[in-house]
């Protein structure tokens, strides 16, 4: 089977994650939505439902609802517009050791989950962006932001291949299993080191391999949406990461149980240089 294009598979993960929030607009206000969608993703996610992320490729590994990984505690004010079409395979606002006044850009922000819990890290005087490549995401994500009443926080639609952001302007990334999902990593790693200022840390939830994937999932459109078709062997994740200039960089991965080399993992790694004082980006 031939390999899609790269932009074969950006369409393919957008029109997935569309249909994933469809309902959740439509409920919102009354709109014809951009996309039709088939499947488990075709409705809001009721409350006690698995996440559809995650596909069948012989592995019981699924990406869910970011919600589930976080405390009761950390989620309560959030709407379920926010919580329930939210999806993710870690928790990088807990790792990142976020501080009032910091600069913060969530790369694949969705519905808005981790950049609103960001939000209350860096404080009034910080700022959260996200950037998201769907648009109704970046539409529901701006309707949550209302509702929670998250000042600090700006989502631009935009590829996290191509950041809609100034260079040097960012002092912390975080992203939750969404880097998997583009077909060009090399770009989001050198966008990501771009974007930083220096001394500034990468800290991100991803899903790789911890062996060699079956390599007919590389032209599974529907496994690339599920986050498992995209995912990189572990080193070859941190080798792209160090070519990109960063250093100090660390990965935790833990392979699912009967995942057949399927891992989450926490990855970490600096901008070098000296570290800026926190301040809020133009």
């Amino acid at each position: 089977m031939t390999a899609p294009s790269n932009e074969q598979i950006r369409d393919a993960v957008s029109k997935e994650y569309a249909g994933r929030v469809r309902g959740v607009l439509a409920s919102i206000e009354e709109e014809v939505p951009l996309f039709e969608a088939t499947g488990c993703c075709s409705a809001p996610v009721a409350e006690e439902a698995p996440s559809c992320c995650g596909g069948d490729a012989g592995t019981d590994a699924q990406v869910t609802r970011i919600a589930a990984l976080y405390s009761q505690d950390e989620v309560a004010d959030l709407p379920s517009t926010v919580t329930d079409v939210s999806f993710g395979c870690g928790n990088p606002t807990a790792i990142a050791a976020l501080q009032p006044g910091q600069v913060v850009l969530d790369l694949g922000s969705g519905g808005g989950i981790d950049c609103f819990l960001a939000a209350k890290m860096v404080g009034p005087t910080g700022k959260v962006y996200g950037v998201d490549r769907t648009p109704e995401m970046i539409a529901l994500a701006r309707k949550n932001a209302a509702k929670v009443g998250a000042t600090n926080v700006e989502f631009r639609l935009g590829e996290i291949e191509e950041l809609p952001l100034e260079s040097e302007s960012i002092d912390v990334i975080i992203s939750n299993c969404v880097i998997n999902l583009a077909p060009d990593k090399d770009a989001v790693f050198r966008e990501a080191f771009r974007v930083l200022k220096p001394g500034g840390r990468l800290q991100v939830s991803d899903m790789v391999w911890k062996r060699a994937a079956p390599p007919e999932l590389k032209s599974d459109l529907e496994q690339w949406a599920g986050c498992i078709s995209g995912a990189l062997l572990e080193s070859d994740y941190v080798a792209k990461i160090r070519a990109a200039g960063f250093a100090d960089v660390t990965s935790d991965a833990r392979e699912y149980e009967l995942g057949k080399g399927l891992a989450t993992t926490n990855v970490v790694a600096t901008r070098p240089g000296t570290a800026l004082s926190p301040g809020r980006c133009c």
